[in-house]
């Protein structure tokens, strides 16, 4: 199995943005019409030591042993993660996407970008369970929701 990176998270100072590398440049055309991203990257800082597949008590009103693909931790077999992000600015030219948050750490390797699209990447009817029930249910409000007081690690 090979992949390539595409490019690299950027994250300072409060500034986020996605660059792609000159030679994916191209893969951008049309993308100006889309709201937002789903950004695939790769979390490459976290320590690989023993991925645990059962992770000990990581939301505060969930259950004592959670699998690892029940969250979105990093720490997993494949540190592959996605990302759903909005779009504040395309430059072509130089290859940067500038969003206003992205939960990857700067200089994370992006495999790839696809545009979220309803028709595929929404569901009507979603289950979650009760344990995270009360979380936000639309990505807009995530943002001013209180993670702290349901996670159990920073």
């Amino acid at each position: 199995m090979m992949l390539h990176t595409i490019g690299r998270v950027h994250a300072n100072a409060g500034a986020f943005r996605v660059e792609i590398e000159a030679n994916y440049r191209q893969g951008l055309v049309a993308l100006d019409g889309f709201s937002h991203l789903l950004v695939l990257w790769w979390a490459d800082q976290v320590s690989r030591g023993d991925t645990e597949t059962l992770i000990e008590k990581p939301y505060r009103n969930g259950p004592e042993q959670v699998g690892v693909f029940a969250t979105r931790a990093e720490a997993r077999p494949n540190p592959l993660l996605v990302s759903v992000v909005a779009i504040e600015h395309i430059d072509g030219g130089s290859g940067r996407v500038t969003v206003p948050w992205i939960d990857a750490a700067h200089g994370s390797p992006v495999l790839d970008l696809k545009p979220y699209q309803p028709c595929v990447d929404r569901v009507r009817d979603a289950q979650v369970p009760a344990w995270c029930a009360d979380w936000p249910q639309w990505y807009e409000d995530s943002a001013m929701f209180d993670w702290a007081s349901v996670l159990t690690f920073e």
